[in-house]
Formats: structure tokens, C-alpha cells, sequence
């Protein structure tokens, strides 16, 4: 049986605003909007049947709305409306929509609908359908945006009908979520579809893959009596099936209360169903298997699981819809059938927003391990060292006490039983070290620390200084050797002592105090200030910056009118991702130094920036993705934060604040000695007890050096390679050097070398990024498509308050402050910074809040081992905390237990 429209007629477009539907594709949703374009791939698959009808095109759109200069205006004033002002745009939107219902349609295109009508075999009724030009697409379905109306009988019913389908592209809720996946509105254009109407014993939506778990094995089937619409309007529950490998695994049959019928003259009506047949299945099981085989054929032709709207009517199933299922989580490309299991990079890096092409292949290149993108996010295949006992349990360790909720999203695939293999651990190599043996002991020698670091500066000095002569291709062969010096840098041995000799340090205080004292989280207290951090010193140093510019009360005042421009015009950035900016936006760049020095006092403001520059301009939020826009590239990023400490600190307030964690760390050392010194075997625990202090104080500052010098490695590269696209884009070959960062490195080497590019697949790219900000990446994904981000296992948590991971003892009551972009943080003293998540260039922001709280992080994460230093109280991995806690509200940290309580 091959795939037809129903009846047969000839195909071919109409005239010239009107096309059959069988005479589209997928590739043709310019012209007939992406729900009619996917109705018409749906008409050419084997086996697949789709109700008559055809495609008013999107050239009658322009048509029509063309005699109506006034939309012009109209669309002007609502792309310069805020995106929260909800009434401006309600009411302008409404305007624009009446205004194009009373456009009269003209004869011509009136008569070619007609006659599509009289083709449809007679007087028929139809249902009329606006497919907009941005609908159904891989990266947004703006599914349900736009109006559909059933049961529609007669050409001049018809006609009116398919006015309100052109209008409907101005629903409020279409504005809106255009505003929300980055689309114009002048952009996008309605098509509207007519289709003969089917009259079906039952209807419902087909997802190819479960829409909640992600499982692609899993095909979930939603029934009810009657037409559809009462399904997909929620206003009756659906029998659900779910479906896999052809058998039905789960089933729920729901109490179908009512059903929607067409009516005879036009129109539709809800009825009750007869109580007899309410717990009725609406489909057998046998026609449940059927629908999914048929939609199995509809996703191996479209390549990705879709969202199927289908209906049952003289026991054959017709599909009046297939869109892409846009909420799942990519999967990693893998060449093979095996299972997988992936664990987020992001969640380790703090950095769970997407990355752009460049960044994420750069971030691979110089990796230790091998990963894999998915979403724009990258993945740690784990699936081997989950294989065998001795290697699972280590990962298992690792990462709970790390982050608990992956131990836990890995413990739950685990418990399937026949996911992962099981294998046996490998032998030893011989000479080697036993496996899961103790580390290499180290000593505790500062001078250690400062030969490492002083190893990592030579390095980034003599790459600063080679790749000034290098260009073109031989730019990417020297970056490609510089990666093996950046990898070996990263695995430097005497460098993973050093980071390990700390962590267990730290770990090893906090179980034999609380084993011994009682005490949680003792060891918070005892790395109060600890040496040699340079992440805490970046955020005391704009202290020092601040004190420079107090005493110039013009500089002060600029500061204050450039912030209070920068938040109004940030106004229109208002949904972007977390940190996210724009390449050509100028809001933080750094013109305004120039500014800035012919102030009084002005020329001192800015050497102080410049010199804070030199030494931390290479961060930024996201620097691990290297297209980020870094400090020293918008160094205006910075001016909240330094008006921030203006405001809330005295002069000399970085020395005090340092010495004064200094002096707190020391006071609970000494009190934590006598307190074991009175224990039975108290000398020797205490002696045991200070080597440890000694080592977590000598290592632990360390912990953030290799992601210092990381990021500073980035810096050169990155400035190498934008030298690079100033030279393409001089030739003509690029349009902007940030084009760039939508291709991958090796990528942009063949751009290098043959002086051409595919602008298709920049735009493409620029289109994905822009749509992966709505997905929100899990802890753990596997192969068959399942997030899986874990739960707390705790019942130690009061009654309604948001748990999370304790990684910094004491607890802080205040004013929950929710930042999404550092650079537009008002913060006042006493206030509770809640976010996302915290990566290095945040820690400027610690120095004047009470606590923090954060939606991903660990136990050693850089926010994590910052609010110890800087003694703050601190909760981190609590799920959705910027949406649970309002911007405000007055919340209490408990940050020894680990859990956020909600006050009034």
C-alpha cells in the first residue's frame, strides 16, 4: 500500500495562491507553513493515509496583509515593547488581529479557494488550519500557538475562517513565544491548511518517543472518543498506552466523561459519552499496536521522534498532524547498537548552558577524556567503568561525594539490571599500582605549590609569545601541538597529588571530626582564608578596586548613570540564557574606560581596572566555553559588582576580610585540638588531626589554579584565532569574525584553508544554539534517550523546604537575591545570592553576600570551595531554586544540614 491523500486526485499546485497538498514536502515550508509542509511528507509514506485537501500559501498571506500599510506601524510598535509588559502586547496584538480580519479577500485568490473546495468532491465540511512559517520545526514547535477551526462548511464560511487563521499569527501567546525562541515577528508567515474533515469513532496524539522520561523505546499512545479536541484541550483525560519493542507495557484506562462531535451545519459540540461506555478502551490493544507501527514509519521518514495527531474512523487510522517532539534531550551520535550511559560534563564544570560550536570542539581538543556533544552540551561516556565492580565503585564514590543526585540518577539505571554489562574488573598491569591502593603520599611543602604554578605561567608565557608569528593553516598545526602541551599541563602528576592530597584532606577531617567530635562539615571552618586561592583573591581584589574609586565621587556617579543605561537597555536581553550576551553587544564593552579617565581622579579608576584586568581579564561566566565574551574583551561587566562594594564596604575592607577568616580558622583549629586532646588516644588524634590541617591548608587553594590556567590558555588561543577571522572576514569569506564560533575547530581549519564557507550551516547552527537554551540538560542521559537526574534519599529535611548538598557549615538568614547574569546583580549586604550555578568569575559577587544557593554544584565545585573560604553559608545542587525562590523572599540557609527553608 503506498502512502496517499485521501480521495485520489491529481496533484499539482491550483493556481497561484492555492497548492494540493500532495504537492508538497517537508522542504517547501516557505510556502505552506510548517504544519503544511509536514502534512504533505505525511501524504507520501507508504502506508500512511492523510484526509484531502490543500494549502492556501503564504504568497496569499503577504498578499492580503500587503493592503494594509498601516500593519507596518503596528508591528513596529510591538518589537519595541518589553517582553514583560503582558498588557502592552495584549492589547496591541488584538489591534493587529482585528485589523487583519477586516481585509477584505480579494476575488482571484476568492476563486481559486473555491475551486480547491469544489475539487475536495462537492459540498464537504473542512477543517481550516493556520500553519505558520514557524511551526513544527526540529528546534521549536510552536505547537497550539496558532488557531485551527473544525467542522467548517461552506466557501464563504470557509473563506472567513482562514482570514482568522492569518490573524491568529498575532495571538498573544504566538507573540510571546516567539519573543521566548528568539523569532521576529516580521519573519514569519501564515499559510493556512483545508482539509476534508474526518469524522472519527476516536482520535488522540501518538508520541514516537515518552514525552516525560525521554525513553525512545518507549512510544506513549493518548485516545478518546470522538474528535481530538477535547483531548488536547484537557478537558477530558485520555486512555494511555504505552508501547515497547510491539508489546504493551502500561496501560491506563480512563472515565471518558464526554467526546466533541461535529455538527451537521457547521461547528462542533461537546456531548456526554453514555455511562456504559466511559471505561470503555477507545482502542484495542491490537489497534494500539497498529497506530505505533504506522508511527514508527512516520519517524524513521522525518529522522526524529514526533508528537502524531492521528483519529480512528471505519477501523483505519488518517494523521492530521506529525511535529518534532522538541522537549526531548539530544542523544550523543554513537556508531553502534550497544546501551550507553553519559554523565554531564556541565554539572562538574558549573557551566550547564549550551556551548557554541567552537567552544565545545576547543573544550574536547584539550580534554583529558573523551566526550560527546548532545544539545550543545557535552557527556562523559561512563558505561565500562560502570561494567566491572572495582571501577564502579570508585565512580560511584567519586561522584556522590561530588554530587549526590548523579550517584543516585547512575544508581537508578543501575537497579534495571540489564542496562549496563557486567564485566570483570581487568587485571593489574604488572609494576603497576593495586588497584583502589591509597595515593602516593606527598609532602606538605608550600614550595610544591608554587613550582606548579610557576610551571603553568611559563607555559601560557611561551605560548603567548609563539603564536605572535603564527597564521593561517600553520596556526592550526601549532594550536594542535599546544593542545598535547595543555593535556600534558592538566595531567601534570606532582599537579593530581596536589589537588588529591587536599580534597582528602578535607574529606578525611570531616569524617573523623563528626566521628569523633560529633561535628559536621568541621573541616568548612578550618579552610576559612587558606592560601594561595586564586579565585578568592580575584573576588578581594575588586575590593581593592573599589577602594580606589570611593574617594571620586564622579567616578562614582558615571559608574552609577553607565549602570543604570546598562539596565534598561539589558530590559530587551530579558530571557536569554544564564550570562549569555550577544557578539555585537556593546552594553559592557570596555569604551567606557576611555570615559572614564578624563574624569577627575578618573585616570587612577581606570589603571586600577586595567591592572585588575592584566591578572583576571581572561574570565567570565561560561569559560569553558571559549566564544564567551571574557572580562578583558567587556570589561563593563564588572561595574555592578564594583558599585556593589562601593556601597556596602569600608576602605582596607579585602586585608580585614582576609585576615579576619584567617584569624577564625586558626581560633578553630586550636579549639578543635583541645577538644580532642581530652579524648581518650586524644594525643595522637590530635596530632593526626593537625597534619591534616597543615595539608588541607597547604593544597586546598590549588584546587582552582588548573581551571586559572585553563581559562588563561583559552585567552591566547582565543585572540589567536579571532586574529584569524579579522582576516577572513577582510577577504570577504566571513561576514563577522564571530561567525566562528558556530563552526568547530576543525571546521574553521578547512575555512583557513580553502577561503570558503557554508553560510546554510552557520545559520543552522546559529538556530540550534539559539533553541537548545530551552532544554535543560540531565545529570545522566543514556543511549535509549532517558534523563535521569536523581533524588535525595533524606528524611531529615523538614516539611516544605528545599533540599539540596551541605558544602559550607553555619546557617544565614536574608533576603533571597535571584541572579541569572552577573553583570546585571544588584546586591545589598546581608542578601542570599540564589542562581543556577557558580563558576570561578562569580566569586567577585561572594565577597558581599551571607549565603548562597544554587541549583547544580558539589562538594568541590569552585562555589563550593569560595564560600568556605570565605566562610558562607551554602547549599548547592537544590533543583529549580531560582524558580522555588522568589527574588525577595526571605528564605534561612542551613548550610551544615544542606536544605533551604522558604519564610514569609
Amino acid at each position: 500500500m503506498t502512502g496517499r491523500t485521501e480521495p485520489t486526485e491529481r496533484t499539482g499546485r491550483t493556481g497561484r495562491y492555492v497548492v494540493d497538498l500532495r504537492a508538497v514536502d517537508e522542504t517547501q515550508a516557505a510556502v505552506v507553513g510548517g504544519k503544511g509542509a509536514h502534512l504533505g511528507a505525511l501524504s507520501r509514506i507508504e502506508g500512511i493515509r492523510v484526509p484531502a485537501g490543500f494549502c492556501v500559501t503564504t504568497d496569499a498571506f503577504r498578499r492580503v496583509t500587503a493592503g494594509a500599510p498601516e500593519l507596518g506601524g503596528l508591528l513596529d510598535t510591538l518589537s519595541r515593547l518589553d517582553p514583560d509588559d503582558r498588557e502592552a502586547i495584549r492589547t496591541l496584538s488584538a489591534e493587529i488581529r482585528r485589523t487583519i480580519e477586516g481585509i477584505p479577500v480579494p476575488d482571484d485568490l476568492a476563486a481559486e479557494v473555491e475551486g480547491a473546495l469544489g475539487r475536495l468532491g462537492g459540498p464537504v465540511a473542512c477543517a481550516v488550519r493556520s500553519s505558520a512559517t514557524a511551526e513544527d520545526l526540529p528546534t521549536a514547535s510552536f505547537a497550539g500557538q496558532q488557531d485551527t477551526y473544525l467542522n467548517v462548511v461552506g466557501p464563504a464560511s470557509v473563506l472567513r475562517h482562514i482570514s482568522r487563521c492569518w490573524a491568529s499569527l498575532f495571538t498573544e501567546r504566538a507573540v510571546a513565544y516567539r519573543r521566548r525562541n528568539g523569532v521576529d515577528d516580521r519573519t514569519v508567515h501564515m499559510a493556512v491548511v483545508v482539509q476534508q474533515m474526518v469524522l472519527p469513532d476516536a482520535a488522540g496524539v501518538l508520541f514516537t518517543a515518552d514525552p516525560v522520561t525521554g525513553n525512545r523505546k518507549v512510544a506513549t499512545v493518548d485516545a478518546g472518543f470522538g474528535l481530538g479536541e477535547a483531548l488536547v484541550s484537557g478537558r477530558v483525560n485520555p486512555d494511555v498506552h504505552k508501547v515497547r519493542d510491539g508489546e504493551i507495557v502500561a496501560e491506563t484506562i480512563a472515565a471518558k466523561q464526554r467526546a466533541v462531535h461535529a455538527l451537521p451545519a457547521g461547528g462542533t459540540r461537546e456531548v456526554p459519552v453514555e455511562p456504559g461506555r466511559q471505561t470503555q478502551p477507545a482502542l484495542t490493544g491490537a489497534q494500539v499496536l497498529r497506530l505505533v507501527r504506522l508511527g514508527r514509519r512516520i519517524e524513521a521518514h522525518f529522522g526524529s521522534p514526533q508528537d502524531i495527531e492521528w483519529c480512528l474512523a471505519d477501523d483505519g487510522f488518517r494523521f492530521v498532524q506529525s511535529r518534532p517532539i522538541t522537549t526531548l534531550f539530544p542523544l550523543p551520535g554513537t556508531d553502534d547498537q550497544e546501551n550507553h550511559v553519559y554523565v554531564s560534563v556541565g554539572h562538574q564544570q558549573m557551566m550547564t548552558d549550551p556551548m557554541k560550536s567552537l567552544g565545545s570542539s576547543m573544550w574536547q581538543l584539550t580534554a583529558m577524556v573523551p566526550m560527546h556533544e548532545a544539545g550543545g552540551r557535552l557527556f562523559v561516556d561512563v558505561t565500562r567503568r560502570l561494567a566491572a565492580p572495582a571501577s564502579r565503585a570508585a565512580l560511584l564514590d567519586a561522584v556522590g561525594r561530588s554530587d549526590p543526585l548523579t550517584r543516585d540518577a547512575l544508581e537508578t539505571v543501575l537497579a534495571r539490571g540489564d542496562f549496563v554489562p557486567s564485566l570483570p574488573d581487568p587485571d593489574p598491569e604488572p609494576g603497576g599500582p593495586p588497584s583502589g591502593g591509597a595515593p602516593v603520599p606527598i609532602e606538605t611543602d608550600p614550595a610544591v605549590v608554587t613550582e606548579l604554578i610557576e610551571r603553568n605561567r611559563a607555559s601560557v608565557a611561551a605560548l603567548e609569545r609563539a603564536v605572535r608569528t603564527k597564521g593561517g593553516p600553520a596556526l592550526f598545526d601549532f594550536l594542535l601541538e599546544d593542545f598535547e602541551e595543555h593535556r600534558r599541563i592538566l595531567g601534570d602528576p606532582l599537579s593530581m597529588q596536589v589537588i588529591m592530597a587536599g580534597m582528602e584532606a578535607t574529606w578525611w577531617l570531616n569524617d573523623r571530626l563528626q566521628e569523633w567530635l560529633g561535628e559536621k562539615n568541621a573541616a568548612d571552618g578550618l579552610t576559612l582564608s587558606a592560601p594561595g586561592n586564586i579565585t578568592s583573591e580575584m573576588g578581594l581584589a575588586l575590593l581593592d578596586v573599589a577602594d580606589v574609586m570611593r574617594p571620586h565621587a564622579e567616578v562614582v556617579a558615571f559608574l552609577r548613570r553607565f549602570q543604570h543605561g546598562n539596565t534598561q537597555r539589558g530590559n530587551a536581553r530579558r530571557g536569554r540564557a544564564h550570562g549569555e550576551g550577544t557578539p555585537d553587544d556593546d552594553v559592557r564593552g570596555g569604551g567606557f574606560l576611555d570615559e572614564l579617565a578624563g574624569l577627575p581622579g578618573g585616570r587612577e579608576a581606570r589603571d586600577a581596572i586595567e591592572a585588575y584586568l592584566d591578572r583576571y581579564g581572561m574570565r567570565c561566566v561560561g569559560e569553558i566555553d571559549i566564544t564567551r565574551p571574557r572580562w578583558r574583551e567587556r570589561p563593563a561587566t564588572l561595574v555592578p559588582v564594583i558599585l556593589d562594594n562601593i556601597r556596602n564596604f569600608e576602605p582596607g575592607a579585602a586585608a580585614r576580610q582576609f585576615e579576619q577568616g584567617r584569624r577564625k580558622a586558626r581560633e578553630k583549629e586550636q579549639d578543635v585540638l583541645a577538644r580532642l586532646r581530652a579524648l581518650p588516644d586524644g594525643d595522637r588524634r590530635a596530632d593526626e588531626t593537625k597534619r591534616m590541617i597543615d595539608r588541607v591548608r597547604t593544597f586546598i587553594g590549588y584546587r582552582e589554579y588548573p581551571k586559572y590556567g585553563i581559562v588563561s590558555r583559552y585567552s591566547v588561543y582565543k585572540q589567536a584565532l579571532l586574529r584569524e577571522a579579522g582576516r577572513l572576514v577582510g577577504a570577504g569569506v566571513l561576514t563577522r569574525e564571530e561567525d566562528i564560533f558556530h563552526l568547530t575547530f576543525q571546521e574553521l581549519h578547512d575555512v583557513v584553508r580553502s577561503r570558503r564557507v557554508d553560510e546554510r550551516l552557520l545559520r543552522r547552527r546559529e538556530d540550534a544554539f539559539r533553541s537548545y537554551h530551552a532544554l535543560t540538560p540531565p545529570r545522566v542521559l543514556t543511549s535509549d534517550g532517558e534523563a535521569v537526574d536523581g533524588a535525595y534519599r533524606r528524611d531529615d529535611v523538614p516539611a516544605g523546604a528545599l533540599v539540596g548538598l551541605p558544602v559550607s557549615a553555619g546557617t544565614v538568614e536574608g533576603r533571597a537575591r535571584v541572579v541569572l547574569d552577573m553583570a546585571e546583580a544588584e546586591l545589598q549586604a546581608g542578601d542570599i545570592l540564589v542562581t543556577a550555578y557558580t563558576d570561578p568569575s562569580w566569586s567577585p559577587l561572594f565577597v558581599g553576600i551571607a549565603g548562597l544557593v544554587t541549583e547544580v554544584g558539589g562538594l568541590m565545585t569552585h562555589g563550593a570551595v569560595i564560600a568556605r573560604e570565605y566562610g558562607l553559608p551554602a547549599v548547592v545542587g537544590v533543583e529549580r531554586a531560582t524558580r522555588l525562590i522568589r527574588d525577595g523572599q526571605r528564605i534561612r540557609v542551613h548550610g551544615t544540614d544542606g536544605y533551604v527553608d522558604l519564610l514569609s
